[in-house]
């Protein structure tokens, strides 16, 4: 790899930190509420258990989903310099090596201002066409 394209790399990483995001998570209703106002759209996911349905508060900043009274996941449309629409190679380099790449998804564990308090994760879903079609920072524990 060029010493050009690290450096942008390395640019790219520390420019978006994942850190701020991270704060979002844990975040009871009446501080989520506090610090964005109402939301958008509020509606149910349904996970593939009945113990896994979330309600989801959509706001411009990501869908926040709510278990009980507290965010334990955020969607967003970038993280750590990787967005929307990038391609799964560039997702890849951009995680880089502690990343697991399992096919339709990347995953990698992060540390911030919460991981003291309970484990993170970034996960990249990759669509068919090999694009970045979703990001998300959650708690693996739920």
């Amino acid at each position: 790899m060029g010493r050009g394209v690290f450096s942008l790399l390395l640019l790219l990483f520390f420019a978006f930190p994942l850190w701020a995001q991270e704060d979002l998570i844990g975040m009871t209703l009446s501080e989520l509420i506090g610090k964005f106002g109402a939301p958008k759209t509020v509606f149910a996911a349904r996970g593939n258990e009945v113990w896994q349905d979330d309600v989801v508060f959509q706001y411009a900043q990501g869908d926040f989903y709510i278990y009980r009274d507290r965010v334990w996941q955020v969607k967003v449309a970038s993280a750590r310099g990787i967005s929307l629409g990038d391609p799964k190679q560039a997702a890849v380099l951009v995680m880089g090596s502690a990343a697991e790449d399992r096919g339709d998804y990347l995953l990698l564990s992060v540390s911030g201002n919460n991981s003291s308090l309970w484990p993170l994760m970034l996960r990249v879903n990759i669509n068919s066409a090999g694009v970045v079609s979703s990001i998300f920072i959650y708690r693996p524990d739920y």
